[in-house]
């Protein structure tokens, strides 16, 4: 098994799995310390949930052919060996765990828990910046993983001989400028081979306006703020240092998409809301952006042959098969919007009450 943070892209691609001939689980963990306060108890709470998925969806489930219960009963041993063995919380809240062939047990996976984690902790470069710092980090759950660094002692920074006072400054002035380029060149290569980030600058006040003048205008507009930290602050002390920005950008763009969302479906545009227009428009491929208050549930109704959902009982507009009943409908809207390439937001606002909890912002 491997662990990542939750992204996008790690949806999209569990998006796409749906189980042929078996079934796949889907299992979450509440790694809150004050409800799993040691790796043993939280091994005790996963097996005694496995002990239950396993009841109810093994040995007694008449309609699992033998191959397919064989395979969960090896899939939930497998869990629970991975729990018992090889399990590191390492700081984590929460974990999920897909397995192919609550825990969960169904044809496809469980992704709607996942949509309000998605960039939390991620998503920013911080520049650490200074006459001789020079540090490149991206922070990834929650956590910063350096990528370059470019901090130098540059020779003669700290030797006048017999230089005048003036031509000394020139010269010092010199390599910081040298230094400041190529920090600023490293950190382009960064942005652009991480996707365009957002950027935060943690720089002393002698610095930030001679690395600002170095700053393509690309990098400028990316920077979402600018500050300072004690020289030897710790990579914790950073991200409570950064963490604020882009909470507060990430705050932004969402007050942006439910303004953009409002007035598509105010003037009957590129906008649905509630569940049954919403619905049509994922089964279409028309949405471009997902919107959702986290936690809301809805029944909804699957088409076993294609795929397409809708919010009452019907049979397929496209092929005639007969709709399954769905009790994870936001699921099934989740996974059409990533399945033609739309994006999600889980918000915390409350414009969304009066559709029940969903909209989004349509393509066409």
């Amino acid at each position: 098994m491997t662990t990542t943070t939750v992204s996008l892209d790690g949806l999209r691609e569990l998006a796409g799995f749906r189980a042929q001939n078996g079934c796949a689980i889907s299992l979450y963990v509440d790694l809150d310390p004050t409800i799993s306060p040691t790796t043993r108890e939280t091994a005790m709470r996963v097996h005694a949930m496995l002990d239950s998925a396993a009841k109810s969806h093994g040995a007694t489930r008449p309609d699992l052919a033998h191959e397919v219960k064989s395979g969960l009963k090896a899939d939930f041993e497998r869990l629970g060996q991975y729990f018992d063995e090889e399990f590191d919380r390492d700081g984590a809240h929460g974990l999920a765990v897909f397995a192919a062939d609550a825990a969960r047990v169904a044809d496809d996976f469980l992704l709607s828990p996942l949509v309000p984690l998605i960039g939390r902790g991620n998503g920013a470069v911080v520049a650490v910046v200074g006459r001789e710092r020079g540090r490149v980090l991206a922070l990834r759950g929650g956590r910063f993983q350096q990528i370059a660094d470019r901090t130098e002692e540059t020779q003669g920074r700290h030797d006048q001989g017999g230089w005048s006072q003036s031509r000394y400054q020139r010269h010092i002035g010199n390599l910081d400028l040298e230094h400041y380029k190529t920090v600023a060149d490293e950190l382009e290569r960064v942005f652009r081979a991480l996707g365009r980030p957002r950027i935060v600058v943690v720089a002393g006040d002698e610095t930030r306006a001679e690395f600002a003048d170095v700053l393509s205008s690309e990098l400028e507009e990316a920077v979402i703020g600018w500050t300072s930290a004690d020289a030897h602050a710790s990579d914790g002390e950073l991200g409570e240092i950064v963490q604020p920005f882009v909470d507060e950008w990430r705050a932004g763009l969402e007050n942006d998409a439910v303004a953009r969302w409002r007035e598509e479906v105010g003037k009957n545009a590129l906008g649905s809301a509630g569940w049954a227009e919403t619905l049509e428009a994922a089964s279409d491929g028309r949405v471009e952006l997902l919107l959702h208050q986290a936690g809301v549930k809805r029944d909804a109704y699957r088409c076993p042959a294609c795929g397409r959902a809708a919010a009452v009982a019907t049979t397929c507009p496209l092929d005639g098969t007969t709709m399954e009943h769905r009790d994870d409908g936001l699921d099934l809207a989740v996974r059409l919007t990533l399945a033609y390439a739309g994006d999600l937001l889980a918000v915390e606002r409350q414009d969304l009450d009066p559709v029940e909890g969903i909209g989004a912002i349509l393509r066409f």
